[in-house]
């Protein structure tokens, strides 16, 4: 705290993720404010992006910063929260409102004209301040609840074109299915507190905290006077990286992802570089120490499988944000795959520069998106704008959206002197020196890792080739020649800065080797397998060479005048273009299975649940209308019959009260000569 004392730290990054929810509220709530949403939200996301810096600048291979208040006391329990920054939030910070900063001046064009962006800016205001509030917070509690949060945020800014029943559809799948990997995340909460009694992710994962001070015997989990069985450390680890697996699209949780790209390309960028998906894979990191080496081995192999499936799916899609999609979903399982064997540091270190080329890749597409959808507006043509099939030439109209996104698209496939060689090639020696030490089964999960990365060198060489190669392919469509123009300045501009950091030099003076990179330096996870120089060599070589390899052959295939071989007959590309038929498989065993327990159960409901409530309704009538007619007929015809004959005889006894003297000796003597007359015939009888 060179600078700053704790305490401003702490302030600062609080108003740093505090300054976005105040452009959700102000945009929302504030008379006037919606037709100044984009001044709000980027004046408060840039002044969050300088606090950042400020903080980055205090906190970085410093001490950690962590300060804590009283949440709620019950009996002599004390629940606290507070804010805990230390290199992996600090860096966290700083990446993700960087890429947000970014996103907003690029959606300044992107989204003009849109009737509902106010409801944008708000939305992507209330997104970051979940990312940020999900980075700086130190217990797991107010953790998962940032995280619902980023969940719910992001489904909002996909289904933000709600009048598309498709976007309808990508939110509601992508929500629900981080809802069941939250469920395991929650599981894994529970079991935590069990066994410490405690949330604060410091005491917990710190240098000398609980779960170093654990440990296990046989099979029971010890800690201080409590102790478990010991399956249920496994339990907690598999729980937390079902979560995290959610969240970061890995098998079998990822199909939401490429459906999200129903929302804005600007969100998807931000999804897809520094927040949502980039949030699995920070908890892996952030709570290392619970994963224990059986987790940590599902880990890798359910990394490096999804790394190796999604680039195979990415091979034959045609969408250009469909494959960038798979792109990022097989760049999370090098990530993934990274955690399991120990490389916690190239980890992060490739997370930091995918969210920079991949924010940049999203980004070029979308420039490319939107000429051509304003050629289609303007001409009135009807054709897919997002097809690649339908572009082709687009270097000659759009020369800095071309050469910024063949930088990104060179580190994203990891060649020299780009970020991306630096951190994939780490993992991939990483996984490599693991699976030597494994031995046995294992040494196949890197060969799969390495199997993607020679795929991702062919289907983005594709993609370039096919989008910025040749001719513009409408003009053969419609018999007529088109062109476009290069995007905005806002938009540009946003993708040449992004483009800077696809190179090497800020991040490492030596551009071959990851070790000396300072974010790996900043990040002090030591893997304990062995290392194994050969690989260093050997790996990176092999690598390269394979890559440039299948870019020429992807130059020969779609570059100009190529002809790529038709294999759409054949059954590994339909396999391959349905996605492996997860989501028809899901649809049959698990979305149709639900919807038929649902018609069933409505069905029941209705038949039998409603025939008898129904029934008992129609016989709780029937009795009613006896009873009604029983209570009107005999018991108020009894009680008004004894009404009536009261009233009777008070009338027939109130005419002898006459109060005439005459009368009464009337009555009297016929009284005395009827007693007497009956007395007589009474005798003769």
């Amino acid at each position: 705290m060179d600078t700053f004392t704790k305490e401003t730290i702490s302030l600062l990054a609080l108003i740093a993720t505090l300054l976005p929810l105040f452009s959700f509220a102000g945009i929302l709530l504030v008379p006037g404010s919606r037709d100044r949403g984009s001044f709000f939200s980027i004046l408060n996301i840039a002044t969050s992006l300088v606090i950042s810096v400020v903080v980055f600048l205090n906190v970085w291979n410093k001490q950690p910063v962590h300060e804590q208040f009283d949440w709620f006391i019950i009996g002599d329990w004390r629940f606290k929260i507070g804010i805990l920054i230390n290199n992996l939030s600090a860096l966290m910070l700083l990446l993700i409102s960087f890429i947000a900063t970014l996103v907003h001046v690029y959606s300044t064009k992107y989204m003009e004209g849109d009737p509902y962006i106010f409801r944008y800016w708000a939305y992507l205001g209330l997104f970051c301040f979940s990312m940020f509030g999900l980075v700086i917070t130190d217990n797991l509690l107010m953790l998962y609840m940032f995280w619902e949060l980023v969940g719910f945020s992001s489904y909002l800014l996909i289904g933000f074109w709600f009048t598309r029943e498709s976007a309808v559809q990508a939110n509601k799948k992508a929500f629900i299915m981080n809802r069941l990997g939250d469920l395991g995340f929650l599981i894994g909460i529970m079991i935590i507190f069990s066994q410490f009694q405690t949330l604060d992710i410091n005491l917990l994962f710190g240098d000398g905290g609980f779960f170093k001070r654990s440990l296990v015997q046989g099979d029971v989990w010890y800690f201080s006077s409590t102790n478990m069985p010991a399956v249920w450390l496994t339990v907690a680890g598999l729980a937390f990286f079902f979560g995290a697996s959610a969240k970061s699209a890995q098998f079998p949780l990822h199909t939401w992802l490429p459906d999200a790209m129903e929302g804005p390309t600007s969100v998807s960028s931000l999804i897809h570089a520094a927040t949502m998906v980039a949030a699995g894979v920070f908890l892996i990191a952030r709570i290392y120490p619970v994963f224990n080496p059986t987790v940590l081995t599902v880990i890798a192999v359910v990394g490096g499988a999804t790394a190796f499936m999604a680039a195979t799916i990415a091979l034959t899609q045609n969408d250009i944000k469909r494959i960038l999609a798979y792109s990022t979903i097989s760049q999370l399982g090098f990530m993934m795959l990274a955690m399991g064997v120990g490389a916690v540091a190239p980890a992060i270190f490739h997370l930091v520069t995918h969210a920079f080329f991949k924010c940049l890749l999203f980004l070029a597409a979308g420039a490319v998106i939107h000429e051509m959808h304003h050629l289609k507006d303007k001409k009135g043509l009807d054709f897919d704008h997002q097809d690649i099939r339908n572009m082709g030439g687009l270097r000659k109209f759009m020369p800095i959206t071309f050469i910024s996104m063949l930088l990104a698209s060179l580190a994203l496939i990891g060649l020299p002197f780009t970020s991306g060689y630096l951190s994939k090639d780490a993992i991939l020696i990483q996984s490599f020196e693991w699976g030597e030490a494994m031995g046995g089964w294992a040494k196949i999960v890197p060969y799969t890792a390495l199997l993607a990365s020679w795929m991702t060198a062919f289907y983005v060489a594709r993609l370039i080739f096919k989008v910025f190669f040749g001719e513009l392919r409408i003009n053969s469509l419609f018999n007529q020649t088109f062109s476009l123009h290069e995007a905005p300045v806002a938009m540009k501009s946003v993708l040449v800065v992004l483009a800077i950091f696809c190179l090497f030099p800020l991040f490492s003076l030596n551009p071959l080797h990851a070790s000396h990179a300072w974010i790996v330096e900043g990040l002090p996870y030591l893997s304990s397998i062995p290392a194994i120089d050969t690989y260093h060599i050997i790996v990176p070589a092999v690598v390269s060479v394979a890559a440039i390899i299948l870019i020429a052959v992807a130059y020969k295939w779609y570059g100009k005048n190529g002809k790529a071989p038709d294999f759409s007959n054949t059954g590994l590309f339909r396999f391959s273009q349905n996605q492996w038929y997860l989501d028809k498989l899901y649809k049959t065993a698990i979305v149709n299975g639900v919807l038929g327990l649902a018609r069933s159960s409505f069905s029941f409901d209705k038949t039998v649940v409603d025939g008898i409530v129904n029934s008992s309704g129609r016989i709780a009538m029937i009795l009613a209308v006896i009873v009604e007619w029983f209570d009107r007929k005999v018991v108020d015809g009894l009680v008004n019959g004894v009404a009536s004959l009261s009233k009777t005889i008070g009338n027939f006894v109130r005419h002898f009260q006459t109060g005439r003297l005459q009368h009464y000796l009337l009555f009297m003597i016929l009284i005395l000569l009827t007693f007497f007359v009956i007395k007589y015939f009474s005798q003769a009888i």
